[in-house]
């Protein structure tokens, strides 16, 4: 999902003006991303617990390794229209030194 279609669904699900929406989304995005950045552990239901395994420092960023646990009451009550199982990006440790 990009910035573009989170701020287009916010504007369907809310029911306010995108113009008033947009700013919201990216101020709560850079707020989670200097969080995340911090190593801070999140726990925002219905998104989930995230807690952050460990960081890598590269050249050209960080590299954030994360687990986020949704509990199940809340993934059965979700709205998405897909409810198929999305398996892991990278398996716990797989391309790190």
């Amino acid at each position: 999902m990009r910035k573009k279609e989170l701020i287009d669904l916010v504007v369907e699900r809310s029911g306010i003006k995108k113009k008033d929406a947009k700013p919201v989304v990216e101020a709560m995005l850079a707020v989670l991303g200097e969080a995340v950045g911090r190593g801070r552990e999140l726990n925002m239901q219905p998104l989930g617990k995230l807690r952050i395994n460990r960081s890598i420092e590269r050249s050209n960023g960080r590299i954030v390794v994360c687990k986020l646990r949704q509990s199940t009451a809340t993934t059965e009550n979700s709205t998405a229209a897909d409810n198929t199982t999305v398996g892991p990006i990278v398996e716990d440790g797989a391309g790190f030194p």
